[in-house]
């Protein structure tokens, strides 16, 4: 086993998400549970390159994946994501800092279903590494939650002993490995 050192700054330079090694998803209360889905399709930059570290993101709406395809289908539909009319959830930073021994702080942007929130994520990035292919890599942990309400995605059912069928509150996770660009 391996281990990858934390860091204590943002590393210079532009990078983009290996999408092999990245996951954007998500999680929810259900019932007594929590319910967890994730999307495929995602773009992630990071760019340090200024005075302000910028990270960037998108999610292609249709790529979300949930283990049944009624519910995929319904997470589509207008009682949640709405993906005729949203395509995409974009994610825009204003701030990236780093607080402690790797841990960063993520200040911007989240607009989901066309309406656009501030936003705070926490989370780890680790040193610069090169990887097997010879690129240097970067990975970045970042963790948020948000009410899904504040978004439009208002859709719930009452349960029969009484109380809702989802929670509001929706933690959004994205586990990235960003590679440099030339």
């Amino acid at each position: 086993m391996t281990s990858t050192a934390t860091s204590t700054q943002i590393p210079t330079g532009s990078w983009k998400a290996d999408p092999v090694h990245s996951s954007v998803g998500f999680a929810v209360k259900h019932v007594v549970g929590t319910f967890r889905g994730s999307f495929d399709d995602f773009r992630i930059e990071l760019v340090t390159d200024g005075a302000t570290p910028r990270l960037s993101g998108g999610v292609r709406v249709a790529s979300v994946q949930v283990r049944d395809e009624n519910l995929n289908g319904h997470l589509l539909s207008p009682d949640f994501f709405d993906a005729e009319r949203y395509s995409e959830i974009l994610f825009e930073s204003n701030a990236l800092r780093v607080e402690g021994e790797g841990g960063v702080v993520l200040d911007g942007e989240l607009t989901l279903k066309g309406t656009t929130k501030a936003v705070e994520a926490r989370g780890t990035i680790t040193e610069p590494l090169t990887g097997p292919d010879g690129n240097e890599r970067i990975g970045l942990d970042l963790e948020t939650t948000v009410d899904r309400t504040e978004f439009g995605l208002d859709w719930n059912a009452p349960l029969p002993g009484g109380g809702l069928t989802l929670g509001d509150e929706v933690t959004i996770s994205v586990h990235v490995e960003l590679v440099k660009q030339d």
